[in-house]
């Protein structure tokens, strides 16, 4: 008799009249679908919505796995309810990715602080209140060099904003400070450092947090994102993504607007470009974040990326790599080269 393919979920989050029609004939998820089935999983599609809850948490009970796609805030929710859920039915032995288990350690900014000392880290300070961000914030700015502040938890640039001193004066919450928020279309602005302050002071509510780095002088040469499933790097995106970088008027273009980004061009894990990068991740870069975090291998999502910034040239030409983020909370798109790997992760994760 044969064997009954495991179930595998494929979540994101919708309504209830979304549910009620979900298919994975067509769509974003189409071709993990199509892969997943050609490696003898039952993929089914699962949308998740507060009001359907019960309903969610009684098909993913069902499957033998469930992958999410999720955003940390989507249209004014966040996911506190739907990750415990998924804490639940992990506990009953359906494997999920990403565990929220595993969001919290590597999938915030906080994990840039937890990896300051390791090579694709640096100057990082990690501030847990706003008192503590607005008593260090005139100093670390007073050297008139840029840095980045980003919010613990979010998505799409909300919440990241370069920023630096405008103009003279001492230190202090009154000194002129230039800043750019980093979404799309984001103009840059000129205002007290008390004003800006101000804006910050909701990063840090339920437990929030800010994390401070360095403004990566080379972004406009582009971000490398690698795709990885587990350990192993299966694809790349290349994009030049120049949301926080400082206005350069041309012929047709508002002198504050920021550079266009480019599209995303993606690539296989082959890719020449890459490769000095592709071996410092995989012959190092993860395992040292497994131990700065104290994740397990296993505890690694199924699929995830991280986002790399060109650093500094080393003396003999080679390029640094500064972390930009890592995302695991929903990463989509991704590489065609990583579906039948993820497909296979699935595979043999079950059977372990």
């Amino acid at each position: 008799m044969t064997a009954t393919p495991p179930r595998v979920a494929l979540l994101w989050r919708g309504d209830q009249f979304e549910r009620d029609g979900a298919t994975l004939g067509s769509g974003r998820f189409a071709a993990t679908a199509t892969a997943f089935a050609a490696a003898g999983l039952a993929p089914e599609p699962s949308v998740y919505a507060e009001e359907a809850e019960d309903a969610v948490e009684a098909q993913l009970g069902g499957c033998a796995a469930v992958l999410v796609w999720v955003n940390p805030i989507h249209e004014g929710r966040d996911r506190r309810r739907l990750d415990a859920l998924l804490a639940r039915i992990a506990a009953r032995g359906v494997l999920v990715s990403a565990h929220p288990r595993a969001i919290m350690a590597i999938g915030t900014k906080e994990v840039l602080h937890l990896t300051r000392e390791m090579a694709w880290g640096g100057d990082i300070r990690l501030y847990r209140s706003h008192d503590a961000l607005a008593a260090a914030l005139p100093q670390r700015l007073g050297d008139g060099e840029a840095r980045v502040l980003k919010q613990n938890r979010g998505h799409s640039g909300i919440g990241i904003w370069r920023i630096e001193r405008a103009g003279e004066g001492q230190p202090g919450p009154d000194m002129q400070v230039r800043v750019r928020h980093a979404p799309r279309d984001s103009a840059e602005e000129v205002l007290p450092l008390a004003a800006f302050l101000e804006r910050c002071a909701g990063y840090f509510a339920d437990g929030g947090m800010m994390v401070e780095q360095p403004f990566a002088a080379r972004l406009p040469e582009g971000m490398i994102r690698c795709y990885l499933v587990g350990e192993r790097i299966e694809g790349f995106g290349y994009q030049a993504i120049n949301a926080l970088h400082p206005p350069s008027p041309s012929p047709g273009r508002e002198a504050d607007a920021a550079p266009p980004a480019g599209p995303r061009l993606y690539s296989d894990a082959d890719d020449p470009r890459f490769q000095h990068l592709r071996r410092l991740m995989e012959g190092g870069w993860v395992a040292e974040l497994l131990a700065a975090t104290g994740l397990a291998r296993a505890d690694l999502p199924v699929l995830w990326d991280a986002d790399f910034l060109l650093g500094a040239k080393r003396p003999d030409g080679a390029d640094t790599y500064m972390l930009c983020e890592i995302n695991v909370s929903s990463v989509s798109p991704f590489p065609d080269s990583a579906l039948a790997p993820m497909a296979r992760e699935v595979v043999a994760r079950l059977r372990r």
